[in-house]
């Protein structure tokens, strides 16, 4: 979703849906889509989310958009700025202690498993969160920080600490992170792998 797109109501629904679906499709213990509508935290905080961004596009509703999103990280464990720009099918798995700061962009099919952080290295005001491509995964407790670009099919390990741009279908590893161009091109990798081991696409 391009930043300041603000769909229709029908639209919204439409894309509430896909997440359903996607959290569905990604989640092997995941038994019926009503399952997850009703337990999973990641879809309630990606929910509130699409309406609070569109909140947050009215100034006069901007504070009651940043208390809404308080609601879901208190009831979620997940915080996400309401100015946030987040594409279709995210799915954020278990979710708890995932962050994603006001100026993050993020594409579309991506997937943040819980304890990552899309934040800032400075207090300044402007870009200063990072943008995700398409398909982009972030493994737990990874950070990637700053305005950096990830590109399209770009996989981040376990806690790794990302501070620069990764080129599209690479994979970032590590304390700082490096990066690697792995031998498997992105369409043969696992999409669905523990990002813990992302080091065997090394070899």
């Amino acid at each position: 979703m391009p930043p300041g797109h603000r769909p229709g109501l029908r639209h919204l629904w439409e894309i509430l849906q896909e997440d359903l679906a996607a959290a569905h499709a990604h989640d092997p213990a995941a038994r019926t889509r009503l399952e997850v509508a009703l337990g999973y935290p990641g879809v309630h905080a990606l929910w509130v989310h699409r309406l609070s961004h569109r909140m947050w596009h009215h100034p006069p509703l901007r504070l009651a958009a940043r208390l809404l999103s308080q609601v879901a990280r208190f009831v979620t464990g997940i915080e996400i700025h309401p100015g946030a720009v987040i594409g279709r099918r995210l799915f954020i798995d278990h979710g708890m202690g995932v962050v994603i700061g006001e100026t993050a962009v993020i594409g579309s099919d991506c997937i943040l498993f819980h304890g990552s952080t899309l934040g800032g290295r400075s207090m300044t005001r402007g870009k200063r969160h990072p943008t995700l491509g398409d398909r982009v995964m972030v493994g737990a407790g990874a950070k990637v920080l700053g305005p950096v670009t990830l590109g399209d099919d770009v996989q981040v390990g376990a806690n790794a600490v990302v501070v620069k741009d990764v080129p599209a279908g690479a994979v970032a590893l590590g304390v700082p992170a490096q990066v690697r161009m792995p031998r498997r091109p992105a369409a043969e990798r696992d999409k669905h792998a523990d990002p813990a081991l992302l080091i065997e696409y090394m070899i």
